[in-house]
C-alpha cells in the first residue's frame, strides 16, 4: 500500500476520534485569525488538507469564501457536518483542481507532512500556482526531517504515514516555488511533535 493510500484509509477510519482529539485552539488558531483579519472580506481561501474544518475552515469561514480540500472522505463529511457554508472537494495536493491565480490565500495545516517528502516541491509549486499575485501563505511543515508511520496512531488500531523535511529545506523549497517567506514559527502540536508554521507571499 502507498503512502497516500495509507493517509487516506487512515483519516477515514478515525474521523471522528481525530476531530475530537484536535480542538483547534491556542497558537495554530491564533495565525489563522491574523490571516482572516487581513483579507477583505468575502477573500477566496483555499484550506489545503482541510481535514475536519477545525480550526481553518471554520474559522475562515466566518467573513470569507472557503473551498476546503482534503484527501480524505470520511474528514471532508465531518467538516460538512461542521461547517455548512464551505465548498468542500476531495482532492490530492500535488494536484489542485483549481485554476491558476484563483485564490487571495492559501492554508495548509497538518496536511503536507503526510504527502512523500519528495513530491513537497511539486505540493509547494501547486500552492503557487493557484494564489493571486501576493496572495498569502500559511503552512504547517516539518521543523526537524522524519519520515515513518504508527500503526496504533491515536491508540484507534489504525495506519498513519509522515514525511517531512527540516525547516531549512523547507525554506528552499517554498523559495524555489516562488514564495517569499515572511515569519517561520516553531509550535509544539497537540497531537505530538513540533512543526513549524510557515507565512508567506507568492
Amino acid at each position: 500500500m502507498n503512502q497516500r493510500d495509507v493517509v487516506r484509509e487512515g483519516y477515514d477510519e478515525i474521523a471522528a476520534t481525530y476531530a475530537a482529539e484536535r480542538d483547534g485552539e491556542g497558537r495554530e488558531r491564533a495565525l489563522v485569525e491574523r490571516l482572516a483579519s487581513t483579507l477583505g472580506d468575502g477573500s477566496l481561501v483555499l484550506d489545503a488538507g482541510c481535514g475536519a474544518g477545525t480550526p481553518a475552515t471554520e474559522l475562515l469561514a466566518e467573513r470569507h469564501d472557503v473551498p476546503g480540500l482534503d484527501i480524505s472522505r470520511e474528514q471532508l463529511r465531518t467538516a460538512r457536518e461542521r461547517v455548512s457554508s464551505a465548498g468542500l472537494v476531495q482532492g490530492d495536493l500535488a494536484h489542485l483542481p483549481f485554476g491558476d491565480g484563483t485564490f487571495d490565500a492559501v492554508v495548509s495545516y497538518h496536511a503536507v507532512i503526510h504527502v512523500p517528502r519528495e513530491e513537497h516541491a511539486a505540493v509547494f509549486a501547486e500552492f503557487e500556482r493557484v494564489l493571486r499575485p501576493g496572495g498569502h501563505l500559511l503552512v504547517a511543515v516539518g521543523a526537524e526531517a522524519w519520515a515513518g508511520e504508527n500503526d496504533d496512531w491515536l491508540d484507534t488500531g489504525e495506519r498513519m504515514a509522515w514525511s517531512f523535511h527540516g525547516v531549512d529545506r523547507n525554506r528552499e523549497l517554498l523559495t524555489d516555488a516562488g514564495f517569499e517567506i515572511t515569519d517561520v514559527e516553531e509550535i509544539p502540536d497537540e497531537l505530538g511533535g513540533t512543526f513549524a508554521i510557515v507565512r508567506g507571499r507568492a
